[in-house]
């Protein structure tokens, strides 16, 4: 199941549990875990594009190796809320996903690699250092946003 209503993805989900965030690039798969309770999310691995079946057995074994019980997956729109490319790619990767076995929610992330490059770069992290980090933080971010909203 794919869907971008938190409600039907909270009446998806078998029991609360650990959720697996993704901010999918063209190069690389940010993924960030939250815990059981859905406090906080935190930075994973990065996942380097290779194949999508080689891709998609990493996510399904990180996924199985950590208990996850749903997938978010950051959708990335216009920042007037339109479509682009990038996000029918995204539509379609996730399709893909689907026989993982877990529910998919398509989470809005226009701002979270914008927020999170701003934060790297507050923090006075080099370029080198932001590019390994930005897109796990991404991931991040984007789950956080959605166990926010669905633990309110």
């Amino acid at each position: 199941m794919i869907t971008a209503d938190t409600q039907a993805f909270y009446d998806a989900l078998p029991q609360r549990g650990r959720l697996l965030g993704l901010d999918v690039g063209t190069k690389t798969i940010g993924t960030a875990l939250c815990d059981a309770m859905w406090t906080i999310a935190s930075p994973a691995e990065l996942v380097r594009r290779t194949k999508f079946s080689i891709d998609k057995a990493s996510l399904a074994s990180l996924a199985s190796s950590q208990s996850v019980r749903g997938i978010v997956i950051g959708l990335p729109l216009n920042l007037d809320g339109s479509e682009s490319p990038r996000t029918q790619s995204t539509r379609a990767f996730a399709r893909n996903l689907t026989d993982i076995g877990l529910p998919i929610l398509l989470w809005d992330e226009r701002w979270s690699t914008a927020a999170v490059t701003r934060t790297l770069i507050d923090a006075d992290a080099s370029r080198a250092r932001r590019a390994d980090l930005v897109d796990k933080l991404a991931a991040s971010y984007i789950l956080q946003g959605a166990i926010d909203r669905l633990a309110s």
